[in-house]
């Protein structure tokens, strides 16, 4: 009962999974299946059992119990899974590459091998044991099937991923040439366009439009509110801690982009606030990250796309549909408005953690009144403009 309450059911559900839990005793009883015996071959013939049924969360309940009691060590560890096939092989020495070779971090280790297993996948009859039988022309379909339905930085990732998946299969010699050099080159201007931003009414109106009655309002509020005043990637709010909030000094540690730097802000008073009642509040946890899952078993974010969705509800919640609608949202308009109140570009990237001032460069060209005062007339030629 203990574990299921440190894992954050409630009183209900934990009443429903312990009466399935003694339905499950019983059971092991009458079929003389002693507790050294458990593992999931006996839940799973417990389920196959006539006049059982298996209710909802049937299979979430038995695992918390096998995780709890072997914890305990009252039952054997499972005997870990290995995938000896030739894609599960390829799979393995690949991720050891990025991460001991290229010292990638983990997220970006399972985007490099989300698209090796896609572009595998993809090709014709066992690529996966034949990479010898792959061509420049199936890397370029590949590339041109999937570009065009892709942002042009997704895209550019992609050429990147695929570029190093051919250079180390190339190196390791499971091919014989190296494919790397096939891979097309995608376009991507940079500077061709404005960034996305909110007007600061339209943030203000985000901002209020969600009900802090609610245990889940709060937390999204404060969400919301490090997005809007510290420019937080959604990575940076999914990775804070406990630790991170100094309330004495009244800062902020930001765990910037793959955990490789620290950074230490001064806490706006809106958003400790903010904090400060969400925490109140939290249900408690094994983990110290700062914000969790509202429904049990109360963990953190698997990644970044719970702040996206969180961002786009709330978007919905103000009446607001702008053409894109991610965290990066909010994090432009701090910039945009920054730039428009008198802040420098320096300033800007100081406040956004970029680590080159080429990245903040974008900004410029939202100064409008200061383009203006630099802009040259037309030139004309014999009176004609």
């Amino acid at each position: 009962m203990e574990h299921l309450v440190a894992l954050g059911y409630a009183r209900k559900t934990r009443g429903s999974q312990l009466l399935l839990v003694r339905a499950f005793d019983r059971w092991m009883a009458r079929h003389d299946v002693s507790l050294a015996d458990l593992d999931e071959g006996v839940v799973a013939a417990f389920f196959r059992a006539p006049h059982i049924r298996r209710p909802r969360g049937g299979a979430s309940t038995f695992g918390h119990l096998l995780t709890h009691l072997r914890t305990q060590g009252a039952i054997v560890a499972r005997a870990p899974m290995v995938d000896e096939s030739p894609r599960a092989r390829l799979d393995r020495r690949y991720q050891q590459y990025l991460r001991a070779e290229r010292g990638l971090a983990p997220t970006t280790i399972e985007t490099y091998l989300g698209f090796l297993r896609q572009f595998l996948t993809e090709q014709r009859g066992e690529a996966w044991s034949s990479l010898g039988l792959l061509s420049a022309s199936d890397v370029a379909a590949f590339v041109q099937r999937h570009a065009r339905a892709a942002s042009p930085g997704r895209a550019q990732l992609m050429t990147t991923a695929l570029r190093a998946m051919f250079r180390y299969l190339f190196q390791a010699g499971e091919l014989g040439v190296d494919l790397s050099v096939a891979v097309p080159t995608v376009p991507d201007w940079r500077l061709a366009t404005l960034p996305r931003s909110l007007a600061p009414e339209h943030v203000e109106r985000l901002l209020i439009a969600g009900d802090r009655q609610t245990a889940t309002g709060r937390r999204d509020h404060a969400i919301l509110l490090l997005l809007a005043r510290l420019g937080l990637r959604a990575g940076e709010v999914v990775a804070l801690e406990l630790d991170d909030l100094h309330w004495r000094t009244g800062e902020i540690t930001i765990r910037g982009k793959k955990g490789l730097r620290h950074d230490r802000f001064p806490l706006p008073t809106d958003v400790g606030a903010a904090l400060a009642t969400y925490l109140r509040d939290r249900a408690p946890s094994a983990t110290r990250r700062v914000f969790l899952c509202m429904r049990a078993p109360r963990r953190s974010f698997r990644g970044p796309g719970a702040v996206t969705t969180i961002v786009r509800r709330a978007l919905a919640r103000a009446d607001l549909h702008p053409p894109v609608r991610g965290a990066h949202l909010l994090r432009h308009s701090l910039a945009t408005h920054m730039l428009r109140h008198g802040a420098s570009l320096v300033e800007i990237g100081e406040v956004l953690r970029h680590r080159a001032a080429s990245t903040t460069e974008i900004y410029a060209k939202v100064d409008l009144a200061s383009l203006r005062a630099v802009v040259q007339p037309w030139p004309e030629t014999g009176g004609v403009r």
